[in-house]
């Protein structure tokens, strides 16, 4: 039998307790969605075309004028600001990413403010936060607190899901922008499941909704969906394409060219170190087409019934605790495992168990997100079968050898 890729160059693989997360190499790929890369890979077309195919998918998976795939929902975001700073003006898109004497700002409410909208300054964009997060204050944003934050110079509204509660909501924030003919962007990378936030943000008023494809889709872990507006799907298609091209043989000459819509083609925009090749297209949207058949209860009552598996397991053992977990309000959330451990009883930190079970053979990485209540995570979306059991093996091992 040939060895694999990670055995002939000795990496090690691990069992992913912790999610699709980028820095564990996302989800694991279904056979049809690595067939697709495959098969793309042994062939090459123009990727204009390839890009218009996927974009008339995800448009009508979730309702938008047109889609596109990005490298990820980060740069789904960069691109996203781009699209909003510079529309369709070429001269703007080749002085990105500076922007002076621009449209820059973008606003977003404070407790919106995520490691992640750090991708929007990546375009040139000012990020001008407004409202309050803790007390005094309420903890909250008032519409008017981003009515005031609005000026010449503002370019779009950014809004994070699942972010800090007491924000104004996105159908709120989506009518306040629209009065000032602003676009509303949204992060909604880890949103999947349920299926139906594919279609919900752009249902509400979204211009630019950016999805992960490597997390919930099961699609490559570089790429991700950007869906929205048309015009401003255009402008990012025109700033992320190579565009080392000839006016007189460039594919969208018709397009753009003869009608005097543009006066000329684009050269190597602000998105260009972030290409998407055949591969992850292909890919994606394959991914794309199995999550929407997917069904979701079946898959959620299997991951429910992994993380019951681990929770029997370790029922009794001293010092260690299992509650399973599901976002407030939404049912349809990937349920998790939260294993508590007495640190005291125990004589052994947290930090310690995270990483002997990384350490171990296999290596299994679980979330990090409750290290602050002395727990882990156990997340299933990636979990094969019979991996659940192994998870339970090695933490009876290594609680019980202390």
């Amino acid at each position: 039998m040939t060895a694999s890729f990670y055995e002939r160059y000795g990496i090690k693989t691990i069992i992913n307790a912790a999610g699709p997360m980028t820095k564990l190499s996302g989800h694991v790929l279904s056979p049809e969605v690595r067939e697709a890369m495959a098969s793309a890979g042994a062939a090459c077309a123009r990727i204009e075309d390839l890009q218009e195919a996927a974009g008339e998918l995800i448009a009508r998976v979730t309702g938008a004028e047109a889609g596109y795939v990005t490298a990820g929902a980060a740069a789904g975001l960069t691109m996203s600001a781009a699209a909003a700073i510079a529309g369709l003006d070429l001269a703007a898109m080749d002085q990105l990413p500076d922007t002076a004497g621009l449209r820059n700002e973008i606003i977003v409410q404070r407790g919106h403010v995520t490691a992640y909208s750090h991708a929007l300054r990546v375009s040139g964009a000012k990020l001008v936060d407004v409202g309050y997060v803790g007390y005094p204050g309420q903890g909250r944003t008032w519409p008017w607190q981003v009515e005031a934050a609005i000026n010449d110079r503002t370019a779009a509204i950014f809004y994070s899901v699942g972010a800090m509660p007491g924000m104004v909501e996105l159908p709120e924030l989506v009518a306040l922008a629209h009065r000032y003919d602003l676009p509303v962007i949204v992060d909604a990378a880890a949103t999947l499941p349920p299926a139906r936030n594919l279609q919900r943000f752009i249902a509400e008023g979204a211009d630019l909704v950016c999805f992960s494809g490597g997390k919930a889709l099961g699609g490559p872990q570089a790429s991700g969906i950007l869906a929205g507006r048309a015009e401003l799907i255009a402008s990012v298609a025109l700033q992320h394409q190579d565009m080392d091209v000839e006016t007189e043989t460039w594919t969208w000459r018709t397009r753009y060219l003869e009608n005097h819509v543009l006066p000329g083609p684009p050269h190597h925009g602000l998105g260009r170190p972030m290409k998407v090749g055949k591969e992850e297209i292909a890919g994606l949207m394959v991914a794309l087409e199995q999550y929407v058949e997917r069904d979701h209860q079946a898959e959620w009552q299997r991951w429910y019934a992994m993380l019951e598996t681990i929770q029997e397991s370790l029922a009794d053992l001293p010092g260690v605790t299992v509650e399973i977990r599901m976002k407030q309000n939404e049912p349809e959330a990937v349920p998790v495992a939260q294993i508590g451990f007495d640190e005291v009883l125990l004589e052994m930190p947290v930090v310690e168990i995270v990483n002997r079970l990384m350490d171990g053979d296999p290596g299994i990485a679980v979330s990090q997100g409750f290290l602050q209540e002395s727990a882990i995570g156990i997340n299933p979306m990636v979990l094969q079968p019979g991996q659940e059991e192994i998870i339970a093996n090695r933490i009876r091992t290594l609680v019980g050898s202390h």
